[in-house]
C-alpha cells in the first residue's frame, strides 16, 4: 500500500490488513504541544480561523503517531458563526450562542458563509501541501440535527428537549431550518474537497435523543440532502456518516443517506456492527475510556473489533472524540496493537 492512501481505500470498499486508523478529535487537549498553541492563539475560534495555528495543530498528531489520516482542526459551529450567531466558547461550559428565533430562519438562507470560512479553506489547502503524500486528509460538517440543537437553544443540552419541542411546535421553520444548515454544509463541504480534502465526515452528535420518525426526518433527510447536494457537484466525493448514539436506525443509515462508510459509537455491539460492514466501510468504535485506562482495557477493546470487523472493510477509531485525559503514551501503544507492531 506504499504511496496510497489507506483510507480512501477502505472507502472504496478494499479490506486492507491492519487496517488504516485516526481517532477523532486526536488533535486536542490530551497532547502538550496543542496546550501550547491553543494558549498562542487566543479564543477558541481564533485557532479555528487562524491557518498557521490550525495547520499546526492538525500536523501535530500526524508527527507524533502517523496516523493514516489528518482531520481539518475545526468546529462543526463555524456554520452558525458565518451566520452571525454569535459563537463563543467559554471555558469550562462549553459553547454558547445567540438563541434562534422563529422569524429568523428563512433570512438564514440568503447569507453567504464562504467568505467568513475562507480562512478554513486556506487551511485545508496548506494542510494538502505540508502532509505526507499516504496520509489522507478529512473535512468534515456538523449534520443539521446537531446544528440546529445549539442554534435553537444557544448551548448544549442533555437531551436537546427545546430542539424537540421546537421541532414538533414549529415543523414547517424547523424544516426550513434544516433545509438551510444542509445547502450551507453541502457547499462548505464542496470548497473543502475542492481545496484538497480526500474525504468528509458528517458528524451528528447528538442524533441518539431522536425517536424513530424523528431520526428520519431530522437525522438520515438532511444528511442525505448534503450527500446529494456534494454529489451533484463532486460524484466522486466519499463521505463517512456519524450518528452518536442511532443504535439500530443504523440499520438503514447507510441506504437512507448515501455515505460510503458509517461511523459507530462505541455502544454499538460489535455483532451488528458485523452486519452493517456487510453493505459497506465501517468506522469505528473504540471506547474512548480504553485509551485513558490503557493497559488489558485498551488491548481488549482493540482486539475485539479487530477480531470482529479486520476481515472486511474497517477504518479503525474511536467510539467518539479521544478525552483530555488520554496518556499520549496509551495513543501510541493504541498504534502500535492496531498495526500488529507489538
Amino acid at each position: 500500500m506504499t504511496g496510497t492512501r489507506k483510507i480512501v481505500e477502505v472507502l472504496n470498499g478494499k479490506t486492507i490488513s491492519p487496517p488504516p486508523l485516526w481517532l477523532m478529535r486526536q488533535a486536542g487537549r490530551y497532547l502538550p504541544e496543542y496546550r501550547q498553541t491553543r494558549a498562542k492563539a487566543g479564543s477558541f475560534l481564533d485557532l479555528c480561523y487562524s491557518p498557521d495555528h490550525a495547520v499546526e495543530v492538525t500536523l501535530q498528531p500526524i508527527r507524533r503517531y502517523a496516523f493514516d489520516a489528518a482531520i481539518l482542526f475545526s468546529d462543526i459551529l463555524v456554520i452558525p458563526d458565518a451566520l452571525k450567531r454569535e459563537v463563543r466558547f467559554d471555558e469550562g461550559t462549553g459553547p454558547r450562542l445567540r438563541p434562534l428565533e422563529i422569524d429568523e430562519i428563512r433570512p438564514l438562507a440568503s447569507m453567504p458563509v464562504m467568505d467568513h470560512l475562507s480562512p478554513v479553506i486556506e487551511t485545508v489547502r496548506r494542510l494538502r501541501r505540508e502532509l505526507p503524500q499516504e496520509t489522507a486528509l478529512l473535512g468534515f460538517c456538523g449534520a443539521p440535527w446537531t446544528v440546529a440543537t445549539y442554534m435553537i437553544a444557544g448551548h448544549g443540552t442533555p437531551d436537546q428537549a427545546p430542539t424537540r419541542f421546537f421541532a414538533y411546535k414549529e415543523p414547517k421553520a424547523f424544516a426550513a431550518l434544516l433545509d438551510i444548515l444542509a445547502e450551507k454544509s453541502a457547499e462548505y463541504l464542496v470548497a473543502q474537497l475542492d481545496a484538497g480534502a480526500d474525504a468528509v465526515q458528517i458528524f451528528d452528535s447528538w442524533a441518539g435523543v431522536l425517536g424513530e420518525a424523528e431520526f428520519a426526518a431530522y437525522a438520515v433527510k438532511p444528511v442525505r440532502r448534503i450527500v446529494d447536494l456534494v454529489r451533484a457537484q463532486r460524484p466522486q466525493a466519499k463521505i463517512i456518516a456519524f450518528a452518536k448514539g442511532a443504535g439500530l436506525f443504523l440499520k438503514d443509515y447507510r441506504q437512507g443517506t448515501g455515505a460510503d462508510a458509517i461511523g459507530l459509537d462505541w455502544t454499538i455491539p460489535l455483532s451488528l456492527a458485523a452486519e452493517l460492514q456487510k453493505d459497506g466501510p465501517v468506522q469505528g468504535n473504540l471506547d474512548p475510556q480504553r485509551v485513558v485506562a490503557g493497559g488489558a482495557a485498551l488491548n481488549e477493546g482493540i482486539d475485539a473489533i479487530l477480531d470482529a470487523l479486520g476481515n472486511g472493510p474497517l477504518i479503525f477509531n474511536l467510539g467518539h472524540g479521544i478525552t483530555p485525559q488520554a496518556d499520549p503514551a496509551n495513543v501510541a501503544a493504541l498504534v502500535r496493537r492496531v498495526r500488529g507492531q507489538v
